[in-house]
C-alpha cells in the first residue's frame, strides 16, 4: 500500500456514499456503495479478513481510492448504480448475473403511469431506469419515496379503496393526470440524483403557496419535505454486502478455452426472429465485461421479408460489420451467432465479405452446444484439441472436417430450445460459470429478437388500408375514423359525404382504392 493510499484510507468520512477504486493507471477498476465509507472502503484492507483469490488480486490493483459523499443509503443506492454504467469497471462482473439486476418501470405514456420492477425491459414504450444490483435495497427505496412522490403500483379503478390515497401513498386523481405525470418526473430527477435541487423546488413551493395564504398545499408541501428528510435516517442496505470476484471465471474461461488473447470486453450476440417470413428481425445484444450493456443494443428490420434464417443472419452481420457502424458502435472482441452450423457459415461469409477478422462462434439451440469452425472461427484451438485427447471429464465433442461441437454440460439437457436453466443430473464439467453466461447472452439476444418482433406485429395488425393511400395522412385517416367508425363502413358511405368531410379529390382516391 503506497503512502498516498494510506492518507486516502485514513481520511475517509463516516457518511454514506459511493466509492472509487483506481489501477496506477487511473482507470476506475470498481464502484460500490457504502453506508458508512470509512468502514466499509476499509475492510478491503484488513488482513485479518479471509479474502477470496479473486478479491485479493482486486485489492492488489488498488492504488488509489475516490469517493462521493451522499446524504443517504439511497442516495448511495442510485449513484452507484449510475456510476457503474459510466464507467463499466471491470472488476464489477460479479454484477453480471441477470437474476441480481433490477429495473424501475414507470409506463409515462399511459394516462395514469404505474411503477413497477421488471429483470427484462421490454421494448413497449415504458422508460426504464438501471440497472440496480441490489433488488431487495431498492424495492425498499421505492416504498419510502412512495411516501413523498406518491404513485401507482397498478392500473387505477374507481372502485379501489381510498386508503391509500388517503395516507399519502397514491395520488389524488381529482389532480387530474398532468399533475400526477409531474410528479412522476420529480420521482424520476431523484433516481437520477438531483435531490437537492427537488429540496430547494419544493421549499421555494411551499414559501409561495404560504404567502399567498394556500394553507393546505403549504402543509402538503411541508409534510413532503419531512419525509424528504426523513429518507436520511432510513437504511437501505447497510454495510452487508462484499465482494465476490470470483464470478468473473466465465470470462476466464471463455479466454482460455478458446485460445483469446485477452478477456473478451465486448461480447455481441446475434439472433433473428418471424413468424413465417413475416415481421423479419434481428437483434443484437451486447455484453461489457459480462455485463449485460441496453444502452448498446441494437435492432434490425429486414429489407427481405423472407424465411431465411441463415440469409438473414448474413445481412445482420454484414450490415452490422459496416465501417460506419465499426466506427460508431465500438469493435466487438467477439461475436457469437444464436444458431447451428448454417448460421456460423453465413456470419463468417459475411465478415470475409468486409475484410473483418473479429473471433466468432455459434450456440445452437436446444442443448446448447458450442460450435466453433476449425478455419475460420479466427480463435485458437489448441486448447479444446487437448481437451479432447484428455477426454475431459464433464465435456463431450463432435468432429468433422470443418467444425468442432462443444457440449460443455455433457448429462444436463434443456427441456425446450430457449429455457433459462439446465435440466437434469449434475454434471463433473468444470465449465459451469461460463454456460450459465452463453446462456444469459443467448437467452437475452433471443428476448430482444422476439420483443421486436412482436412489436411490429401488433402494429401491422391494427394497421389500416388507408395507409396505402397516396394523399391521405394520418389527420385524414383519423378524421374518417372519428365519423365513421371503421374503414368497411367506407363502402357504404356515398362518396359526396365522404367529399364534404375530408374534399373531393381524397373521396375520389379512396373510393377507387377501395372499389
Amino acid at each position: 500500500m503506497n503512502v498516498r493510499l494510506e492518507k486516502k484510507l485514513a481520511a475517509l468520512p463516516r457518511s454514506p456514499g459511493v466509492y472509487f477504486y483506481k489501477s496506477k493507471s487511473g482507470e476506475i477498476i470498481y464502484v460500490g456503495k457504502a453506508a458508512m465509507l470509512r468502514n466499509r472502503v476499509r475492510q478491503y484492507f484488513q488482513s485479518s479478513r479471509g479474502l477470496d483469490t479473486k478479491t485479493m488480486a482486486l485489492v492488489a490493483e488498488i492504488d488509489d481510492v475516490d469517493w462521493m459523499e451522499t446524504d443517504s443509503e439511497i442516495d448511495a443506492l442510485f449513484l452507484e448504480s449510475e456510476m457503474v454504467k459510466r464507467y463499466m469497471p471491470r472488476y464489477n462482473v460479479l454484477l453480471r448475473d441477470d437474476k441480481s439486476q433490477t429495473f424501475v418501470r414507470i409506463s409515462m405514456k399511459d394516462e395514469w403511469p404505474t411503477v413497477s420492477f421488471t429483470r427484462n425491459p421490454a421494448d413497449d414504450g415504458a422508460e426504464y431506469f438501471g440497472p440496480f444490483y441490489s433488488g431487495y435495497a431498492v424495492k425498499k427505496a421505492l416504498r419510502y419515496l412512495r411516501r413523498v412522490f406518491p404513485y401507482f403500483i397498478r392500473e387505477p379503478n374507481l372502485r379501489d379503496s381510498k386508503l391509500e390515497m388517503q395516507i399519502g401513498l397514491k395520488p389524488d386523481m381529482n389532480d387530474g393526470s398532468a399533475a400526477y405525470k409531474e410528479n412522476l418526473r420529480k420521482l424520476v430527477s431523484y433516481i437520477k440524483g438531483n435531490r437537492k435541487k427537488l429540496v430547494r423546488e419544493i421549499e421555494f413551493d411551499m414559501r409561495r403557496a404560504a404567502e399567498v395564504q394556500d394553507f393546505e398545499t403549504a402543509a402538503k408541501l411541508r409534510n413532503r419535505l419531512r419525509n424528504f428528510h426523513e429518507l436520511q435516517r432510513r437504511i437501505m442496505f447497510g454495510d452487508k454486502e462484499f465482494l465476490h470476484i470470483s464470478k468473473d471465471k466465465a470470462l476466464d474461461d471463455l479466454t482460455t478455452l478458446l485460445g483469446l488473447g485477452d478477456v473478451p470486453r465486448r461480447i455481441e450476440c446475434y439472433d433473428i426472429s418471424h413468424q413465417g417470413g413475416k415481421n423479419v428481425v434481428a437483434s443484437m445484444v451486447v455484453f461489457s465485461n459480462g455485463v449485460s450493456d441496453r444502452a448498446s443494443y441494437r435492432k434490425f428490420k429486414m429489407t427481405r421479408q423472407v424465411n431465411d434464417d441463415t440469409g438473414q443472419i448474413y445481412d445482420t452481420v454484414y450490415r452490422r460489420l459496416s465501417k460506419r457502424n465499426l466506427r460508431g458502435w465500438s469493435r466487438p472482441d467477439l461475436l457469437i451467432i444464436d444458431g447451428g452450423k448454417g448460421q456460423l457459415n453465413a456470419a463468417i461469409r459475411a465478415q470475409k465479405d468486409r475484410n473483418t477478422n473479429f473471433p466468432i462462434v455459434s450456440v445452437a439451440k436446444r442443448e446448447e452446444e458450442l460450435i466453433i469452425h476449425r478455419d475460420d472461427s479466427n480463435v485458437s484451438i489448441k486448447f479444446i484439441e487437448n481437451m479432447i485427447n484428455n477426454h475431459t471429464p464433464g465435456v463431450d465433442f463432435r468432429e468433422d472436417s470443418d467444425f468442432i461441437t462443444i457440449n460443455l454440460h455433457a448429462g444436463q439437457r434443456n427441456l425446450g430450445s430457449h429455457t433459462k436453466n439446465l435440466r437434469g443430473e449434475d454434471t463433473q464439467s468444470p465449465y459451469t460459470e461460463l454456460v450459465k453466461l452463453l446462456q444469459r447472452i443467448r437467452d437475452e439476444s433471443h428476448r430482444f429478437a422476439v420483443s421486436y418482433h412482436s412489436v411490429l406485429k401488433r402494429k401491422n395488425a391494427t394497421k389500416s388500408c388507408l395507409e396505402d393511400i397516396p394523399g391521405v395522412g394520418p389527420k385524414t385517416r383519423q378524421k374518417i375514423i372519428k365519423t365513421f367508425g371503421s374503414v368497411s363502413r367506407l363502402a357504404e358511405v356515398p362518396e359526396n359525404e365522404l367529399a364534404e368531410l375530408i374534399g373531393s379529390n381524397k373521396a375520389k382516391a379512396i373510393k377507387d382504392f377501395i372499389g
